[in-house]
């Protein structure tokens, strides 16, 4: 009987939707089809908007016979056939992959510009995009970017099927359901009626092992495919530039409302000796790291307002437009008496937090005091961050440990907010962390957010651990993630980078002329090798570890004497703090020391220079160095190490590098050391001394490729892709029938 409802039911369904998939495959391939070509539309708008600026300055600065060299680069796409760049005449100027024979600028008639249209090839249907530059240095040319359609027609082939399968499989599933409801429903009447207890075998038998449907897993193997080679394509995708970035804030995260909170502000405005404004940039990693991405995506940037002038250039939301010679963003000043900055910035965040997570050997002081105004002051950034918001929803990203507390308090005022929070420095072992008698507060309050990013992936396992020995917490060692009290939060290494190519190197002659100011500013011989050091007067950077290990290259090396010199920029940093002031009188004293032992003449082998420099003066002092040293004893990423490989267009110059600096883990081709090993660390000075040109211009090439490839501008990419499906996540939970959002206590 089971058999011959089987046969009379399942059967005649079946073929009928065999028949009714088959006449509607044809709908259905126009419309795969018709989607896969707007994404090759899309994808060509994505290629010209990455490529368009470089061209235009290429052709401006005559370098035509470089574009085509460029593009081949870009050209790596399957689906990408070929780029072609025409003149106003009509001719081909450059070209990238196979362009057919029977296409080109004169031939192809339309599309109009930034339009599409199809176009029939000896081998096949191109999809002809066309673009036109403009640049105001030089005439606009037309781009046209070739996506072969065969690629498209293939794939919605393929999709088309799938679609079949599933329909399919989905009437086969239902039409056995219906039989086994009917099954059901006869047996239990024919117990009924004749008692057969036979019946009751009835569910022993439909617990039988259920079908395998090897069409259906492959779909999902399709589809994990498909959203793991996207994955890729943000994670490798080549020339990130601010457009690519807006482009992903555009499409990824719908243009949401953007804003980013520091301590440090990027342009502080003070008064001059003269009595007049003057803007200063600060020396911060962060602030060198951040303020590209904040132009490029027009955001609000919310900050202490530390310049002594800086209520003067204020409107009366406490608003100014920076940066001031081509205002893009909205930088919104906090304010902060005397007691809340000794309490928040020098006393807990760095004479608690600072010294705690960098193994400096520094002790940390943590006083009840600072942690209440510590609370307080995050209090006030937070309301300060709720006023800015016009939308329910922003984006806002966290800077460093001054806020630890911000991601809980933020979230109480704005639920719908995403929130991501990156760490700069490193992080410590659970057992250090364990000193701090508020640890358990921080970590709650950090867990509030959506991401939390560090800069390795050694410091988010720290964390982990840490989390896990102090709190009550679900982990996710395999996804890092943990989840409190039903908010789960992404814990993830960003790797931090700078602009490529900074835009202070516009402004900076060429290293000849570089070296020959910097020589004469500084009193350094014309023969003498020059190695430089440039960071905050800070106990993490290994200055008088440094210091040590000249003395012992010159010990070593007395043909160095008179003949070497090294230049140190220390700007002066938390002044106020003891640790620092001490800091500071014996690096003094011992840069006297090994100048009285060695010092010949007029030559010194060390020069101190204890001020501020603007980031002009740095890029100028990079590009005179012949080696940069960088043995910081704990850093999180060190910025310094990347804009000196930034700051080497001519392809020389020596990195050596500390191994406990994050940037080691990209910078491979530099000299690594161990900076508390000052014997090491001379040696390596000595190898970089002596090194070839070609051995200095292949390490400079492969470093600089690093740094142009993870950009500034592909770390924001990252977190904020990653933002973006965490907001789709928010999104469906907020949905009507969803499960109300767990509040976090």
């Amino acid at each position: 009987m089971f058999k011959s409802i089987l046969l009379r039911m399942v059967l005649p369904l079946a073929i009928t939707a065999a028949i009714l998939a088959w006449l509607t495959m044809p709908l259905i391939d126009r419309s795969l089809t018709a989607w896969f070509r707007s994404d090759l539309e899309l994808r060509a708008a994505l290629v010209f908007n990455s490529v368009a600026d470089r061209i235009s300055e290429l052709i401006a600065t005559g370098s035509v016979d470089q574009v085509g060299t460029y593009l081949a680069k870009v050209t790596t796409d399957e689906r990408l056939r070929a780029i072609v760049v025409c003149g106003s005449d009509g001719t081909v100027l450059a070209s990238a992959g196979p362009v057919p024979a029977d296409l080109g600028c004169r031939s192809v008639k339309g599309p109009p510009v930034g339009g599409s249209v199809e176009l029939e090839a000896s081998n096949g249907t191109i999809l002809v995009s066309r673009f036109q530059t403009a640049s105001a240095a030089a005439k606009p040319v037309d781009i046209m970017v070739l996506h072969d359609l065969n690629f498209a027609a293939s794939r919605a082939t393929l999709a088309g099927q799938y679609v079949l399968s599933i329909s399919l499989v989905a009437i086969v599933l239902i039409s056995l359901l219906v039989v086994v409801v009917v099954w059901l429903t006869l047996r239990k009447w024919a117990a009924l009626l004749v008692g057969d207890i036979r019946s009751r075998r009835f569910l022993d038998d439909a617990r039988s092992p259920a079908m395998s449907v090897p069409v259906l897993s492959q779909v999902r193997k399709v589809l994990s495919e498909i959203e793991a080679r996207q994955r890729l394509e943000i994670e490798y995708q080549e020339n990130w530039t601010p457009q690519a970035l807006r482009q992903v804030v555009h499409d990824q995260l719908g243009a949401p409302e953007m804003l980013v909170v520091s301590n440090r502000e990027p342009y502080i405005h003070a008064y001059g000796p003269a009595g007049a404004v003057e803007v200063q940039t600060p020396a911060s990693g962060m602030v060198t790291a951040l303020e590209p991405i904040v132009r490029a995506c027009a955001g609000t940037w919310v900050a202490h307002g530390s310049g002594s002038a800086d209520r003067l250039v204020v409107d009366r939301r406490d608003h100014v437009r920076v940066p001031p010679e081509d205002p893009a963003y909205t930088l919104r000043r906090v304010w902060l008496d005397e007691r809340e900055e000794d309490g928040y910035y020098y006393g807990f965040s760095n004479e608690g937090l600072w010294p705690l997570c960098h193994l400096a050997y520094v002790r940390p002081e943590f006083r009840e005091v600072d942690w209440q105004i510590y609370q307080s002051v995050n209090e006030k950034f937070a309301d300060a961050v709720a006023t800015e918001c016009a939308t329910p929803d922003p984006v806002v990203l966290i800077q460093d440990y001054h806020f630890a507390l911000l991601p809980k308090l933020v979230r109480a005022r704005k639920p719908g907010a995403t929130i991501a929070v990156f760490w700069h420095i490193p992080w410590p072992s659970a057992e250090t962390f364990g000193v701090c008698p508020w640890k358990a507060d921080i970590l709650h309050h950090l867990l509030a957010a959506d991401i939390l990013g560090f800069h390795t992936r050694y410091h988010c396992q720290n964390f982990l651990a840490t989390v896990d020995r102090f709190i009550e917490c679900q982990i996710d060692h395999e996804r890092m993630t943990v989840t409190v009290r039903g908010h789960t939060c992404q814990v993830t290494a960003y790797p931090i980078s700078i602009e490529w190519p900074p835009r202070w190197l516009s402004r900076v002659a060429d290293a000849p002329s570089c070296r020959r100011v910097v020589r004469e500013k500084f009193g350094i011989p014309a023969g003498a090798a020059l190695a430089l050091g440039v960071e905050r007067w800070d106990f993490t950077k290994g200055i008088l570890e440094r210091f040590r290990a000249i003395e012992v290259l010159l010990e070593r090396n007395p043909r160095y004497r008179g003949k070497f010199c090294f230049l140190q920029i220390a700007a002066p940093s938390r002044s106020r703090l003891p640790a620092y002031r001490d800091l500071q009188e014996r690096t003094i004293a011992e840069a006297e020391r090994v100048n009285a032992r060695f010092a010949e003449g007029g030559w010194r082998p060390i020069v101190l220079v204890a001020e501020h420099q603007e980031p002009e003066q740095v890029f100028e002092l990079f590009r005179a160095a012949d080696v940069c040293l960088v043995n910081s004893l704990h850093d999180g990423m060190n910025l310094v190490a990347k804009e000196f490989v930034a700051a080497r267009d001519d392809e020389d110059g020596v990195l050596v590098l500390s191994t406990f600096a994050g940037a080691s883990r990209e910078l491979l081709e530099s000299l690594l050391v161990n900076p508390f090993d000052v014997s090491e660390t001379a040696s390596a000075l000595e190898v970089a001394l002596q090194m070839p040109r070609e051995e200095r211009r292949q390490r400079m090439r492969l470093m600089r490729q690093t740094v142009k490839e993870n950009n500034i501008y592909r770390w924001a990419g990252r977190m904020l892709t990653d933002a973006a499906r965490i907001r789709q996540r928010q999104r469906l939970a907020l949905a009507p029938g969803s499960r109300p959002a767990l509040k976090l206590e």
